[in-house]
């Protein structure tokens, strides 16, 4: 298991959660729900940030929740979450953002708050956060069991890329 913070990423149209794991990767908690729109990206790269003041290391890397079709597939969802981690790697770089899988965590999270009791706007309010969490420590988890980072490392365009 890699040592180091990391910062949990559940991407939906209103708003984004934010989660970050403990330093030695075992935990993942909320953080805050950031408003999508304006500013989005440059409020989670303070989040990033304060983070690495918080823990005195930079994070090891930026966590973003893949939504796929039960059968694996990638639809409009998918699309739109590789354009904005792509926005997200050019505006964290150099620390890297890796796409995992999400299949369910928001209905995984949904439950949790309704079962701790969370109803309507309360629920509605932190669910994103929650479905950071549960992305965030599902990919721990993975980790941890297999030795392997899950998902996929988001390239970011550089220079040169641009003129090619």
């Amino acid at each position: 298991m890699r040592h180091g913070t990391r910062l949990g990423i559940d991407p939906g149209d209103a708003r984004i959660g934010v989660a970050r794991s403990d330093p030695s990767g075992l935990l993942a908690s909320p953080v805050e729900t950031v408003r999508r729109g304006k500013g989005d990206l440059a409020r989670i790269r303070r989040i990033l940030r304060d983070l690495a003041d918080d823990t005195g290391a930079e994070a090891l890397e930026v966590v973003v929740g893949l939504p796929r079709s039960l059968g694996g597939g990638e639809g409009p969802a998918a699309v739109k979450v590789r354009e904005f981690a792509a926005r997200l790697a050019a505006r964290v770089a150099p620390t890297p953002v890796r796409l995992v899988d999400e299949r369910l965590s928001t209905v995984s999270a949904e439950a949790m708050l309704r079962d701790r009791g969370r109803k309507g706007a309360a629920r509605r309010a932190v669910v994103d956060q929650a479905a950071a969490v549960v992305i965030l420590q599902h990919t721990l988890d993975t980790e941890r069991a297999s030795g392997t980072p899950p998902g996929e490392i988001v390239e970011t365009e550089t220079v040169e890329d641009r003129q090619a």
